[in-house]
């Protein structure tokens, strides 16, 4: 039981670290709100899990939860951070 545990969280923290580096700052400066998403997401998942009789469903009731409160606060901080200053090109 252990054992599949620390499987799940070692491979949902690999995919999210793969995951959160496809997004940098070219793509979308704003990107808080989806590494808070993300996070709170697996965060969520891993505490629903672990509480309770173990079930798929604290899982994902846990993962819902968890997206929505990292998602608002990733967008707190999107929108208290200041606009990016556009460089205008080769330097």
């Amino acid at each position: 039981m252990k054992k599949n545990i620390l499987h799940m969280i070692i491979a949902s923290g690999a995919t999210i670290a793969l995951l959160n580096g496809c997004t940098g700052n070219e793509v979308a400066p704003d990107n808080a709100t989806q590494t808070g998403a993300a996070v709170g997401a697996l965060t969520g998942a891993v505490i629903g899990y672990n509480s309770g009789s173990h079930s798929g469903r604290n899982a994902a009731a846990g993962a819902a939860i968890g997206a929505l409160a990292g998602g608002a606060l990733g967008s707190a901080v999107d929108n208290s951070n200041p606009e990016p200053v556009q460089s205008g090109g080769w330097q």
